[in-house]
């Protein structure tokens, strides 16, 4: 089960859009009460017409071997197609038939944990959504809605808490900063070049760039 894969940790989370889901109830939160049962009415495999091809690659993992314990980080480029198929019964999809592409990115941490590597805090950011009919062009902004309520406000599936970096959707463009330096340079990327000002202003002028905070140094 994918909460298995997650570390017996306090500082264990999820964070995805504006929202973290805090230790391994928040995990089995998201994933099995929130994402499973919404896709597949909780069946921990594969449904007939319902596609979710979530490729990861780009991957670019750094092992730190004067932390404990052992730590590494990972980035990861995904890429997703997603839908269902005409065939299936529309009065069991609670969204109904549709089909879309998804395109993302990981900045997550490991910790070995009695031997076995772990997923201690996993971020993804889910940049961009786009319709097959006319794509990611005309998108509206902030296609998944970010979260409105957390678990003590109120929504049953909802985080322990929210991220307070202005998290947003296509079309921001912003940049997640990387946890490793330039291969070449030795040099980390400036803040101002991870940040999207409109085309030809200064970038000075744009959103602060992105942030990952609570990162192990």
């Amino acid at each position: 089960m994918t909460v298995d894969l997650f570390a017996n940790h306090r500082d264990t989370y999820v964070q995805f859009l504006n929202g973290r889901f805090r230790g391994k109830d928040g995990v089995r939160r998201l994933y099995i009460e929130r994402f499973s049962k919404t896709f597949v009415q909780g069946r921990n495999g594969p449904v007939h017409g319902f596609l979710l091809d979530h490729l990861q690659a780009q991957d670019v993992v750094d092992y730190y071997s004067n932390t404990s314990p052992p730590m590494a980080k990972g980035r990861f480029r995904a890429l997703m197609s997603a839908g269902t198929h005409e065939s299936m019964d529309q009065k069991t999809l609670p969204r109904g038939l549709r089909q879309w592409w998804e395109g993302g990115l990981y900045e997550n941490e490991y910790i070995k944990e009695d031997g076995v590597w772990k997923i201690f805090r996993l971020r993804y950011y889910p940049f961009w959504h786009g319709t097959f009919d006319k794509g990611w062009q005309y998108t509206p902004p902030d296609y998944v809605p970010p979260f409105a309520k957390t678990l003590a406000d109120g929504d049953p599936l909802g985080p322990d808490e929210f991220v307070q970096n202005d998290e947003r959707l296509w079309p921001d463009t912003r940049a997640v900063p990387f946890h490793y330096a330039h291969p070449v340079t030795g040099k980390m990327v400036e803040e101002a070049d991870l940040r999207a000002p409109l085309l030809g202003t200064d970038p000075k002028e744009a959103k602060p760039a992105r942030l990952i905070v609570d990162s192990f140094a």
